[in-house]
């Protein structure tokens, strides 16, 4: 594994925003698991090889990261193996929770649940409990389930599971054989989950919200489940039908998914990707990826801290420019006020509604533009009040921006001297760029109880640099979440959908990443 690290590379002072650059392999934290992580693909000739080697984290359909949590308690059996060993789960444990409540199936996520990061994953060096005392055979491991649970609960149709222990796998031999039986039956699964505890033993609808990272053995993610039995039961019923469209950008080494900025200092840390081993005989029979990329590549969400100064004192050391800049907006829409927030503290629920899709895609191709002054299609107040009087916004509403911009814009990368449609081109003013509100505009969405905007333009504020401050500024002085650079809307077109954003959750960063998801009607 590489070391973790969150490194700050842009601040409110320099460019009006905050940015950092993390260092992260894919199975740091809380994690899921693709069929590649354990599989070797099938014409690689190593044991255990198949056609789901070829099953990377891009490749996962989109509704097999949610649906019905099934937990089973083995908590009473968390520290009973001897030192160095896991409490085995077997079938028969299955079939006892399946005999008190019902049997397991399709479109369920199975969670083994055993308290065992909720218990002991903490700071260092109390935090060697979690996995290196058990390595050394001082202290039991986790709880973790037979290759041949793996088996049966594929032959009983179920394809996620889960649990709160630091790996799927048992020690101290069977590690790879679960995986393995596991990964050859297309199935995936998280680890390092927590606070299952705090789930019915049914009835909760369970999401993954994972980075969609090319060709990843899994990857970092954050677990939610929606409690709400009217929400969860109707959620679930759609994903058992496979209803459920990923909205979400695949970052990929030589794909535009990371901010480039107007000048030296604004841009977002490039996003790459690096093999940390391919089924190495010196490291292990297993795939696995690292990465180094801006806190927001690809699909994220921006927390208002990440716009907002954090304490008068950013404002007061911050250069003219942004200055100039926040003068301008104070003289307008009023004072700007700090903020913290972060986004192990962001209220989940806020990225979460009904989703109101508003069909933008007519005001493409009609915007003016030049090197001089880039600009995109305005989305102004005018424009959302016709829209609302056929559809009413309503509180709690995920209202986001169908453009189809990212969908026909992001494509590999040009040799130079070429440039990117993406992001290059029009922020040199040299094409349209993407379709973006006024901050007038968010401001009466924020009047109709508006709380989470989402788009499928790269940003929300458009290339303007000016107008794309200010829209920032106004969202997070409303308090609202944005999540940006979606894509895939027009599979939501004429449909009632649910709207699932969470970033992964990384100490200190004010959002990021992670997955967007909807589950349709």
């Amino acid at each position: 594994m590489t070391p973790f690290a969150v490194v700050p590379t842009t601040t409110f002072g320099r460019s009006g925003r905050h940015r950092d650059m993390l260092i992260i392999d894919e199975h740091t934290g809380t994690q899921w698991d693709a069929p590649a992580h354990f599989v070797p693909p099938p014409d690689s000739g190593l044991p255990g090889a198949g056609p789901t080697g070829l099953m990377t984290n891009e490749k996962v359909p989109a509704w097999q990261f949610c649906g019905e949590a099934c937990v089973i308690d083995v908590t009473a059996r968390r520290d009973q193996a001897e030192p160095g060993s896991s409490f085995l789960i077997g079938p028969d444990v299955v079939r006892a929770w399946e005999k008190k409540n019902r049997p397991v199936g399709p479109g369920d996520v199975v969670l083994f649940r055993s308290d065992y990061s909720d218990t002991y994953y903490k700071p260092f060096p109390a935090g060697d409990r979690f996995v290196a005392t058990a390595l050394r055979k001082v202290t039991p491991g986790w709880p973790a389930p037979r290759p041949e649970t793996m088996e049966y609960l594929a032959e009983r149709g179920v394809k996620t599971l889960g649990l709160d222990g630091a790996s799927m796998g048992p020690l101290p031999t069977l590690a790879a054989a679960t995986h393995q039986a596991g990964g050859k039956r297309g199935m995936i699964w998280v680890e390092c989950a927590t606070n299952l505890g705090s789930l019915p033993v049914t009835g909760s609808f369970f999401v993954i919200l994972g980075a969609k990272h090319s060709g990843g053995s899994g990857g970092e993610c954050r677990c939610v489940a929606i409690t709400d039995p009217a929400i969860a039961g109707e959620l679930i019923l759609r994903a058992r039908g496979k209803q459920v469209a990923d909205l979400s950008v695949t970052m990929q080494d030589d794909l535009p998914v990371v901010w480039p900025g107007w000048s030296a200092g604004e841009e977002g840390g490039r996003y790459v990707s690096k093999v940390l081993n391919a089924f190495s005989p010196a490291r292990g029979p297993y795939f696995a990826q690292t990465h180094m990329l801006d806190s927001h590549a690809g699909t994220h969400v921006n927390l208002p801290s990440f716009s907002l100064p954090a304490d008068p004192d950013e404002i007061e050391k911050a250069e003219p420019l942004v200055k100039e800049r926040l003068r301008a907006f104070e003289q307008r829409h009023g004072k700007l006020k700090p903020a913290g927030g972060n986004t192990e503290t962001m209220a989940l629920n806020q990225a979460m509604g009904t989703t109101h899709l508003v069909d933008v895609r007519g005001l493409r191709g009609k915007a003016a533009f030049s090197e001089i002054k880039p600009g995109g299609p305005a989305i102004s107040r005018e424009f959302l009040e016709e829209h609302a009087r056929d559809k009413p916004f309503r509180k709690g509403d995920v209202v986001v921006f169908f453009s189809g911009y990212s969908d026909d814009k992001l494509k590999p990368l040009p040799a130079a001297p070429a440039k990117d449609g993406m992001f290059a081109l029009p922020l040199e003013g040299k094409a349209e760029g993407w379709p973006a509100p006024t901050a007038d505009a968010v401001a009466w969405l924020a009047e109709q109880g508006v709380s989470c905007l989402g788009t499928d333009g790269p940003t929300l504020g458009g290339v303007d640099p000016l107008q794309s401050q200010h829209v920032d500024w106004m969202a997070a002085s409303k308090g609202m979440l944005v999540v940006e650079f979606l894509t895939n809307l027009k599979a939501l077109e004429g449909k009632e959908s649910f709207f699932l954003f969470a970033p992964i959750r990384i100490e200190g960063t004010r959002g990021g990443y992670g997955r967007a998801l909807a589950v349709f009607k």
